[in-house]
């Protein structure tokens, strides 16, 4: 059962990083790579020190902050939602927080990348979820096998609109692992078919097995 301290340390780790995005979206409007370095220094020191760190209580010892590619702006876009042709809900099993419905937006069509589902959290809180799996997935130096999430606004990760209303900036150097890749206790939601690409995505945060 959560306690009451718990529940605040977590209310203060979403707040957290609902503040890191807010700065990464501002400087990215200048300078992306500034924003990156926002958001990896960011993330290593909510790791390393916040009582909601995913981190086991063994790793934290040894930590020496998240492995992450250094920034490559070619792998930024700004991709407009097509929107879906018939209606598509995924529940998913996650155990810590039951199911968890969402609702097909629609897709994205990424040069040279593929295709890539948008999905949209269903009840309270709403937001938007891209997660995605690519080639390098569960290789050594690669990337977590069971796929990394790419925005889940619900939760701050979220790296603002294109243009236009219906677009979104997809930013793969800001991919990030669930908190499932560092601690067993989570089920998270993971990529389906839709959200796997036939590619290599050598940025964002890579996967090694350890913290």
């Amino acid at each position: 059962m959560t306690t009451t301290l718990e529940a605040l340390q977590l209310a203060d780790w979403r707040r957290r990083v609902f503040e890191l995005y807010a700065g990464v979206r501002h400087l990215s409007a200048t300078n992306t790579a500034s924003a990156h370095d926002l958001w990896r220094s960011g993330r290593d020191e909510l790791f390393a020190g916040h009582p909601s760190s995913p981190l086991l209580t063994e790793d934290r010892a040894t930590f020496a902050g998240l492995t992450v590619a250094s920034y490559d702006p070619s792998w930024r876009f700004e991709a407009e939602i097509r929107r879906a042709e018939e209606p598509q809900r995924l529940s998913v099993e996650t155990g810590t927080d039951g199911t968890v419905p969402f609702d097909l937006v629609g897709t994205v069509r990424l040069p040279s990348l593929g295709t890539l589902d948008v999905w949209r959290l269903v009840g309270y809180g709403g937001g938007i979820f891209l997660p995605l799996k690519d080639r390098l997935a569960g290789r050594p130096g690669g990337t977590y096998g069971g796929g990394r999430y790419l925005l889940d606004t619900v939760k701050g990760a979220d790296l603002g609109s294109g243009a236009a209303e219906t677009t979104l900036v997809l930013d793969f150097n800001f991919a990030y692992n669930p908190s499932c890749a560092y601690d067993p206790v989570w089920a998270c939601p993971l990529p389906q078919s839709g959200n796997v690409l036939p590619v290599e995505v050598p940025v964002g945060e890579l996967y090694d097995g350890t913290a």
